[in-house]
């Protein structure tokens, strides 16, 4: 073999060529052979590297979707509920304004049964009901409570910014906007309405219980034998008008205004849950057909 074939002798060469030389000879063509076997290893376990990263943070992305359309599907649920819970609020509201404005605008008539009123119970075989003060229940309250867990988890466990921004800013409105803050304000503990049953609490402390002989104001006798006395108490009856009022021109209102907002925040989670589910994933692409 000559020597052009062997290659060159390792101490003829500069000093680089030398340092990357194994064996005693340096040879052009072991050179390129090598040189080209490193770029193909090089390029090997980069690419390697950058598909697991790249595979890796598209997992991570899918699994966002994913908890994004979960959350989707939650917020839906519970909007139903709500839904529901205002529908079934507005109509024992309807029902005690009702009964309230009954006794209101008879409260002036002279008739010892004036503060009492007549239950129609079809599962009272016997009577077909029952007599009740309706003044009696003035105390109970029904505070706006609607059912809010899955907003609340949903911003606690930060996958709320997986949301669409449409979705977000409607659900934050519907969670804790100006409808639902009016009818808590007015309805909730240290709310409108419970300042005025409050009031008559007071003066039924205050007043009645020193005007008159022990009595229990669930006792229907106690408003045929007193009706006269409390027809007196120009307080208690402003107090009732004050509230019917509130009853009939804020909370009604709101809680209509309310169910509406819901029906629409309903109607638009259907739709961008309808748009997700038509979408289908090809490699890295999430596409989504037009209908």
């Amino acid at each position: 073999m000559s020597n052009k074939e062997k290659g060159v002798k390792k101490e003829k060469v500069n000093w680089f060529l030398q340092l990357i030389t194994i064996g005693d000879r340096f040879s052009w063509r072991d050179f390129y052979d090598k040189l080209k076997e490193g770029i193909v290893n090089f390029s090997i376990v980069f690419f390697g590297v950058l598909l697991s990263f790249g595979v890796e943070q598209k997992g991570m992305r899918d699994d966002e979707r994913d908890d994004g359309i979960e959350n989707l599907y939650k917020l839906r649920d519970e909007i139903e509920e709500m839904i529901e819970y205002t529908q079934v609020y507005s109509e024992e509201l309807d029902w005690v304004v009702a009964m309230f404005t009954k006794q209101f605008l008879k409260w002036e008539k002279d008739n010892d049964s004036v503060f009492i009123d007549w239950w129609d119970d079809p599962e009272d075989k016997e009577y077909g009901g029952f007599y009740f003060a309706p003044m009696a229940q003035y105390v109970q309250r029904n505070p706006f409570s609607p059912p809010r867990t899955t907003f609340e988890a949903i911003k606690l466990d930060g996958t709320f910014r997986l949301l669409p921004d449409i979705v977000g800013r409607r659900m934050t409105d519907a969670y804790d906007g100006q409808d639902i803050n009016y009818l808590i304000e007015n309805t909730g503990k240290n709310g409108i309405e419970h300042r005025y049953v409050n009031q008559f609490i007071d003066r039924v402390a205050s007043k009645w219980v020193y005007d008159l002989p022990p009595f229990d104001l669930n006792d229907n006798r106690f408003w045929i034998k007193n009706r006269k006395y409390i027809q007196s108490d120009k307080f208690i009856r402003y107090n009732l008008f004050k509230r019917v009022e509130m009853w009939e021109l804020e909370v009604k209102v709101q809680v209509d205004l309310y169910k509406e907002f819901l029906d629409g925040s309903y109607r638009m989670l259907d739709s961008v849950i309808a748009a997700r589910e038509r979408e289908y994933k090809i490699v890295y692409w999430v596409l989504n057909p037009q209908t």
